[in-house]
């Protein structure tokens, strides 16, 4: 019998992460820099994780050598935040997503070229249609809402994340609960980017009830919502199954860029999309494709490509 509930619980996960640009852009335009929106952002959501453990009676006692993995870990995260934000300035909202959204793929390779992981045609098929769909999202230059530098930067951002990804499964905090690694990486970015964005005198402050407003909702929809829906959605039916389910990030994302704020939306745009969707649906499902259908359905598989259940992506 399926469980309805943790289906329902990963498609608010991946739809209230892909309207990061919903709250995201209006506070660009407003003339707000990236460094501040990362920092409010992250600053706001550590305090509502915060409440969240205190409430529910949740632990977040860490040791030394804990905390020190975490703040590296964090750099990761970091980098990732900040080009996906980035590309925001070259390239539609919807677009600059669903290249973040190839960090399965790079995930992956990594596991496979460094970490020697045994490869399948699953998988180099699925490599293949990735740089299909990129190839097809790029095609239409600026008339189609991209630039090469917001590709970049946007790809960039799903490598940053791949890497974090692998980089927290090899790490010591790999066992650590979901909700505990979350709030202190969001911790220490917050702490890493206020600092940078102070020494640089970057830092701004929030003028206004409507940035207020976005920023808030920035923090507490597809940051801290999207984070706790996630663990019960694992919880309930799998890592697979969320992964796979995720797929309604780039197309959560693409729907806001092209109704909110009139974004281009051409054919190879749509077939750019579809093609990165099923490339990162392979990746996560090549495991159970190798193995076959012995059940003839899937049943909980708590692995893809060897990370651990604890640390699937949690945006």
């Amino acid at each position: 019998m399926l469980n309805w509930k943790g289906f329902f619980y990963a498609i608010i996960t991946s739809a209230t992460f892909g309207l990061i640009p919903l709250f995201t852009l209006p506070l660009l335009q407003a003339g707000m820099n990236i460094p501040s929106i990362l920092f409010y952002r992250f600053f706001i959501a550590v305090l509502m994780l915060g409440g969240v453990a205190f409430f529910t009676r949740r632990s977040l006692c860490v040791t030394r050598a804990e905390l020190a993995a975490l703040a590296g870990l964090s750099l990761l995260y970091v980098g990732s935040a900040f080009f996906l934000f980035a590309s925001y300035r070259y390239l539609a909202s919807g677009i600059a997503t669903t290249m973040m959204f190839l960090y399965p793929v790079f995930v992956a390779l990594i596991m496979i070229y460094v970490f020697k992981e045994r490869n399948s045609v699953w998988t180099m098929l699925a490599i293949g249609l990735a740089v299909a769909g990129v190839a097809m999202l790029s095609w239409n230059g600026e008339a189609g809402g991209v630039s090469v530098r917001g590709i970049l930067l946007a790809v960039l951002s799903g490598l940053s994340y791949g890497i974090y990804i692998v980089a927290v499964n090899k790490s010591s905090v790999r066992e650590m609960p979901s909700g505990k690694l979350t709030f202190y990486v969001f911790l220490f970015t917050a702490l890493f980017i206020g600092a940078g964005a102070i020494g640089r005198d970057a830092l701004q402050t929030v003028s206004g009830w409507k940035s207020d407003l976005n920023l808030t909702l920035l923090a507490l929809i597809p940051t801290v919502i999207s984070n706790l829906t996630l663990v019960w959605a694992i919880k309930s039916i799998g890592s697979t199954f969320c992964s796979v389910l995720g797929a309604m990030e780039p197309v959560t994302a693409m729907l806001v860029g092209v109704w909110v704020f009139q974004e281009p939306f051409t054919r190879s745009t749509a077939w750019g999309v579809g093609l990165i969707i099923v490339a990162v649906t392979l990746v996560v499902l090549s495991p159970a494709l190798e193995k076959g259908y012995r059940t003839g359905k899937f049943l909980y598989i708590t692995k893809v490509k060897g990370i651990h259940p604890n640390i699937l992506p949690y945006h």
